[in-house]
Parts: C-alpha cells; sequence; structure tokens
C-alpha cells in the first residue's frame, strides 16, 4: 500500500511530514449551519475532502467519514452572544426551527450532490446529540477546567492554559489573545475574557433548548463536534478539518475540550482549506462579490457573463491546492472549462485509439507521478499536470507521433478512471451547454462535409470550414482515424 503525506499543522513546518499507515481511517470534517444557503467557500472545503475521502478509499483504506449538521448552537457571534442563528430565521418565517433545519439540509444535500460528491459515512446533528454534549460539559466541570455561572457553563482557558498549550494549532501566544480580547465589562458571567460556553441557559424567548443539570438550555458551538467525533471516531482519531476560517477559534477550543474532557487532543491531523476572493478581494455579501452555486450555474450575477456546468466549476476547484487561497474570475472559469472539455474530449478519443505492436512512452511512470502527487498533501494542482501529459499521449498517438501498446492504452484507460473519475470526482456532462446531443449531430455533418472536400482536393473549403469553426472556439484535429473536434 502506498503511504500517504499530510501535512501537520500543528508543527507549523512545511517540510515536515508525517506518514499514515493504520488500515483504517477516521476523518471528521464540522459541516454546514443550516439557516442559508450554502455559499461557494463551503463547496471548496466539502469539494476538498471529498477528494481526500475519495483518495484514501482508492489506495486501500477504509474510512469513516463523519460530517456534522449544525442545526443549534451557533450563535450569531463566536462570543456566545446573540441569537441562535436557525432560531432567528424561525422567527423571521413564522416556522418551527426544524422546518429551517429541514430546508437548508435538503438544499445543502441537492448542491453537494450536483458537484458529485459522496455522502459521508456518518452525517450526525448537534440537536440529535444532546446528551452527549451534557456529559462532556458535566465531565470537564468534574476535572475542574469548568464552571457553572447563573445556568450557564463556562470553560476556563487560563486555568487550562497553565498545563496545557491551549494555542497548539495556531501557534499564537496566550498573551497575544488576551491583548485582543475586549475586557469583561462587569455585566458579564465569564470569569476570564477568552473563556467560552459549554452550555448556555436559554432565555424564555429561546425557541430551541432542552433541560439539563443545570436548568433549561442549549449547547455552545464548539462542544457539538467534540461530542459527536469522540462518539463516532473515538477519543482520539485521524483527520479533523474544515474551512481555515475555523481554525483559531472553533478548533482550538475543540483541541481544549477533547483534553480538559479525556486527556487527548481529539486528532493527529488537522486539515484546513483556505479562502476564495472575487478578482483579487475578498469573497463577501457587503462587496456584492459572493456566489451562491446556483448563480454560478445559471450566470445570473452581476460580476459573471455566463453560467458554467457544476463539472468546470468542480475542476475549477481543483486547480489551486487547497490550502491556497482560489480566486475566482471570469477568465479563470473560463480557462477551467476549455481545459475540463479538452480532458473528456481526449477520454472519447482515447476509446478510438488503436495499440502499437511497441511503445515510446512510459505510461507506468506517468501513474506513479498521478500517486506521488495525491500522496504529497492531496497536490491536485499537479496531479492536473500529469492528467494532461496524458492528453498529449493520446493525441500525439491519435497523430502517429508516438506509439502506445494495448498495454499502455489499458493504463491510461485506468488513469482516467481512477484519477478523473474515481478520485477528482468529475463525470462527462452530456447536457453541458458545450457538448450536447444536437451539437454532435451538427459537427459529425459539418466534418463529414469537409472530408468530402479534402477528398475532391477542395483545400480552400477545408480551411475555411476549420477557420470558421475556430472562430467560435471550435477546435478540428486531423488525425490518422479522420477528424476530431473539441471546445
Amino acid at each position: 500500500m502506498e503511504k500517504l503525506f499530510i501535512y501537520n499543522t500543528l508543527s507549523r513546518k512545511k517540510e515536515e511530514f508525517k506518514a499514515i499507515n493504520a488500515p483504517f481511517l477516521g476523518m471528521y470534517v464540522c459541516g454546514p449551519t443550516v439557516y442559508a444557503d450554502v455559499h461557494l467557500g463551503n463547496c471548496r472545503t466539502f469539494m476538498s475532502f471529498d477528494i481526500i475521502y475519495r483518495y484514501l478509499t482508492h489506495i486501500g483504506y477504509k474510512v469513516r467519514y463523519v460530517r456534522n449538521i449544525t442545526d443549534a448552537g451557533h450563535l450569531e457571534s463566536d462570543g456566545d452572544e446573540g441569537e441562535d442563528k436557525v432560531s432567528k430565521k424561525a422567527k423571521l418565517q413564522q416556522l418551527e426551527p426544524m422546518e429551517i433545519v429541514q430546508t437548508y439540509t435538503v438544499g445543502f444535500r441537492d448542491v453537494m450532490n450536483l458537484f458529485n460528491t459522496l455522502p459521508p459515512s456518518i452525517e450526525p446533528t448537534a440537536t440529535g446529540h444532546i446528551i452527549e454534549q451534557q456529559e462532556i460539559a458535566k465531565k470537564i466541570m468534574d476535572n475542574g477546567l469548568a464552571y457553572e455561572s447563573n445556568g450557564t457553563i463556562y470553560f476556563d482557558v487560563e486555568k487550562y492554559a497553565r498545563s496545557n498549550n491551549y494555542t497548539a494549532l495556531t501557534g499564537r501566544k496566550l498573551d497575544e489573545l488576551l491583548e485582543n480580547t475586549r475586557d469583561l465589562d462587569g455585566q458579564s458571567d465569564k470569569r476570564g475574557r477568552l473563556d467560552f460556553a459549554l452550555w448556555i441557559k436559554a432565555k424564555q424567548e429561546h425557541l430551541m433548548k432542552w433541560p439539563s443539570p443545570w436548568g433549561v438550555g442549549f449547547p455552545g458551538w464548539h462542544i457539538e463536534c467534540s461530542a459527536m467525533s469522540t462518539k463516532y471516531l473515538g477519543e482520539q482519531f485521524d483527520i479533523h478539518g474544515g474551512g481555515m476560517d475555523l481554525q483559531a477559534t472553533h478548533h482550538t477550543n475543540e483541541i481544549a475540550q477533547n483534553v480538559a474532557y479525556c486527556g487527548k487532543s481529539p486528532a493527529n491531523y488537522w486539515i484546513h482549506t483556505n479562502m476564495l476572493t472575487v478578482n483579487g478581494q475578498k469573497m463577501s455579501k457587503s462587496l456584492g462579490n459572493s456566489f451562491l452555486p446556483m448563480e454560478l450555474f445559471t450566470g445570473n450575477h452581476p460580476l459573471l457573463k455566463k453560467g458554467f456546468s457544476p463539472m468546470a466549476v468542480r475542476f475549477f476547484m481543483m486547480q489551486t491546492h487547497y490550502r491556497s487561497t482560489l480566486d475566482f474570475s471570469n477568465e479563470a472559469l473560463e480557462a477551467s472549462e476549455k481545459a475540463y472539455h479538452r480532458l473528456m474530449e481526449s477520454y472519447k478519443l482515447l476509446q478510438t485509439l488503436k495499440a502499437s505492436d511497441s511503445s515510446s512512452e512510459d505510461v507506468a511512470a506517468l501513474e506513479r507521478a498521478c500517486y506521488d502527487a495525491m500522496n504529497d498533501d492531496f497536490n491536485t494542482p499537479v496531479l492536473i499536470a500529469h492528467l494532461f501529459e496524458a492528453i498529449r499521449m493520446i493525441n500525439s498517438a491519435n497523430d502517429g507521433k508516438l506509439k502506445l501498446t494495448q498495454a499502455d492504452l489499458d493504463l491510461l484507460k485506468a488513469i482516467y478512471q481512477h484519477f478523473v473519475f474515481d478520485v477528482m470526482g468529475l463525470k462527462k456532462e452530456e447536457e453541458s451547454g458545450k457538448a450536447n446531443t444536437a451539437l454532435e449531430g451538427v459537427m459529425k455533418l459539418v466534418l463529414e462535409l469537409r472530408a468530402k472536400a479534402k477528398a475532391n482536393k477542395d483545400f480552400a473549403t477545408s480551411d475555411e470550414i476549420r477557420n470558421k469553426l475556430a472562430e467560435v472556439n471550435i477546435q478540428v484535429k486531423d488525425g490518422k482515424e479522420g477528424a476530431s473536434w473539441n471546445l
């Protein structure tokens, strides 16, 4: 079995990689808060972990992939203030909170399905694990690292930090965090400025609340992930992930909770996806440059020239490493769309190639390079570069410029199946707005007319057909088996 290397963010050193050799892998990813439509930043995170899940499964690991649904406890502020986001939406729309949860959970899954992401092994909800969250809060109190104040249970960060590294995940200094946190105003029930709620006393008007040993209340945001990851993956598992915005607060507090609860940091490896920008600017509603997935598909947004298919967008997101900033622009999306179609067209061409008696290419080395790219922190941009080397081989073989044996052709087909379809999760889009059935029929007729012109030595007409097609971004290529086309 191939060794898998993952960058350990706790080390803070890029050159330090660790090897996972266990046949079973536990992976927990912080899922969506279901009070609004899923945004593209979420989509990028979940697509990145979908590829990780697919690859780990492909190379032989048995993966238990847990991705939670946050349907309670996530307030308007990370400072344990404001309303629960689901409850707030329910009040505005005069609905039951679980109607809001159901609507946006279904919407989230529909979008993930459009992007061809695999469902997780387990998709638990915060509201389904209230008892587990209460039990963890009790144990942390018993261990002397949490306290009750007017019915709310707070985690004592400064007491925890005396014997543990609270900022292990970010490498920041505790003194800096304290300096950048506002002083308690005398009205707060907290003892320390960095303390966070494990369980929150509910006001009478609060919709989502449950009985507890400390009175009626609801869970804090951070404790839900500790409860669900521990229940389904154990006290310590392999991979924990989410967007980089979760690193400094949510995941830092998760680690503290787990250590205070059972004495162990929850995960061996922390993987965080980077942010999205638009034309170099941070994506945000206030700037008017944020996209919902359906706006991207339809093109119904002021910043978009046209719509892009889900597979073209998925391919676009994989062209940048998950830890790097990804910048959206019409030009970048259009380039990715063309590249995606080249990949699909080459696969179609591969099915028509005839084998030679000898080989002039090392296809096995190409396959090893694809595995090396994915073993190096799931490096999809490098993988894509290798796949375009496969395209070169296919096109050159079609042009008669190199020889490929039947074993070579079979291995190229396996590379496509394993890396393009199984790992990258791309699929052929018959109705993509580019390569639909009608266009296929028209192009077949056009290429037949061009072939007749060439057979009659009417090269002027043949060239004119090719040039006119090029003007509308349809490329015609002549090969031993006849002419082919792509967009």
